[in-house]
């Protein structure tokens, strides 16, 4: 999970998009509490809190997995 605020979630980013160029998905998932709570509360993150940043975050994951030409 991606954290802005830390230099090696940045390095880290940086470092797969070099390494693995067009084969890696442009959504980045932030770290987000709420997503450690839903697990913890044994619920889905889009019961649990489906407002929060990291449900909207992986709905566009899911979107852009969807929409990927995998041919």
């Amino acid at each position: 999970m991606f954290s802005n605020t830390l230099e090696l979630s940045q390095e880290v980013v940086g470092e797969i998009g070099d390494y693995f160029r067009d084969t890696v998905f442009q959504t980045i998932i932030p770290r987000d509490v709420v997503l450690a709570e839903a697990a913890s509360h044994g619920l889905p993150v889009f019961e649990y809190a489906p407002l929060s940043r990291g449900a909207w975050s992986y709905l566009e994951l899911a979107k852009e997995a969807l929409s990927h030409d995998w041919s």
